[in-house]
């Protein structure tokens, strides 16, 4: 691991543990086992290693997004996805997007570094609603207004379907977040939700004989 990505780790470790107001140039230095001066060889400025964080966070979720063959944040693309997936392939891909975002390092030091930052700076929380807000339902409610269009869901008011899909989906990260050990708990219970959302929304010829989605409470 070269000395950028080593800088990057290490201040997202300390942001996601002190908050990012808390952490100090001269500490993630000495995370990282090197002098403070050495830093700004690298990066100017905190806020530019922040940047970096957030850059890296986008670029991970990309890679993952495509190894699922989406895009994760362009509706039209995934729309077209979505039209010709089978029941089990939505719930695959939803279950592998969630488990991505319990399990993943990265991604939960940084929803660690803005859940405890949001209370404390302005911008943080401005970010926090941005990424575990306004882009999902965004992105959600974009697609699902498609896959309507299509004739594929029932025709609903998009925004409200992606607040009824999204948001026990960011309830159960939460919940993951605070108590780890509920996770099979918490999987079983994304499935069913999943599962019901797929009945409720999906238009009848559009429902798979072969394909029962349905799981055991």
């Amino acid at each position: 691991m070269n000395t950028k990505k080593k800088i990057l780790d290490a201040a997202l470790s300390l942001f996601s543990e002190k908050g990012y107001a808390d952490v100090y140039v001269s500490q993630i230095a000495e995370a990282v086992g090197i002098k403070a001066p050495s830093i700004y060889k690298h990066y100017k400025s905190k806020k530019e290693i922040f940047n970096a964080i957030l850059d890296e966070m986008k670029n991970n979720y990309v890679k993952m997004a495509s190894s699922l063959d989406i895009n994760g944040d362009n509706a039209a693309g995934d729309a077209a996805f979505y039209m010709k997936a089978s029941g089990e392939q939505i719930m695959e891909t939803g279950m592998a997007l969630l488990t991505y975002f319990l399990h993943d390092e990265y991604a939960c030091k940084f929803r660690k570094m803005l859940t405890v930052g949001q209370f404390h700076d302005k911008e943080l929380a401005q970010l926090f609603s941005s990424q575990y807000a306004d882009e999902p339902l965004a992105y959600q409610s974009a697609m699902f207004a498609m896959l309507s269009a299509h004739g594929q869901l029932k025709n609903e008011a998009p925004d409200v379907m992606a607040l009824h899909f999204y948001a026990p989906l960011f309830m159960i990260m939460t919940m993951y977040d605070r108590e780890p050990e509920r996770e099979q708990e918490l999987l079983q219970l994304a499935r069913r939700h999943i599962s019901q959302f797929i009945r409720i929304y999906t238009k009848e010829e559009y429902h798979e004989d072969n394909c029962d989605t349905r799981t055991e409470p």
